[in-house]
């Protein structure tokens, strides 16, 4: 039984360690959150991310179309970024995402955290999940790192709170 506080709100943190300096998965980072950004089934979703406080992170459509998903709150190089906003859910909604990366012992520590508050659609709730393993993975799996043994890229972990279920993701 979930109560009206788990309806109205969502809690997903996701995490991955990464064979790569810290200045390397931060710039990956802020490159698939823009010009390689895609949709969880892979299609290019380009997006533009100003990267200063108070920049926006939005979907232009090109003739003065596109999607606002949020503001950037704060930004850290190469250690933070926080977006506030819609992101993908077109309705009455609020979100905040995290990107925080640790370093240690020659491994980027990427972790996300989304938050958000509203009425928030069945679909949205759980296609989060996999959605945003998109951004974490991209990082673990640029071209410059495929030499990297598998067991380099290790500790993969999600969980979540409020609503019970299982990860839909492909880690």
């Amino acid at each position: 039984m979930t109560s009206a506080l788990d309806e109205l709100t969502l809690d997903v943190t996701q995490s991955i360690d990464i064979a790569a300096s810290i200045e390397q998965v931060y710039q990956d980072l802020v490159h698939r959150l823009s010009d390689e950004n895609a949709t969880p089934d892979n299609q290019p979703m380009p997006m533009v991310l100003e990267t200063w406080p108070g920049g926006h992170w939005f979907r232009d459509l090109g003739g003065q179309q596109g999607h606002l998903w949020g503001f950037v709150q704060v930004i850290k190089p190469p250690r933070l970024i926080e977006i506030q906003g819609p992101l993908f859910m077109s309705y009455p909604v609020t979100s905040h995402v995290q990107f925080r990366l640790t370093e240690g012992d020659g491994v980027t520590q990427l972790t996300l955290r989304h938050q958000a508050l509203g009425v928030i659609d069945d679909d949205h709730r759980e296609g989060v999940q996999h959605g945003w393993s998109g951004p974490i993975n991209c990082c673990a799996s640029k071209k410059r790192l495929n030499s990297v043994p598998l067991g380099a890229i290790r500790n993969i972990k999600e969980y979540r709170s409020g609503r019970t279920g299982g990860f839909a993701g492909q880690w």
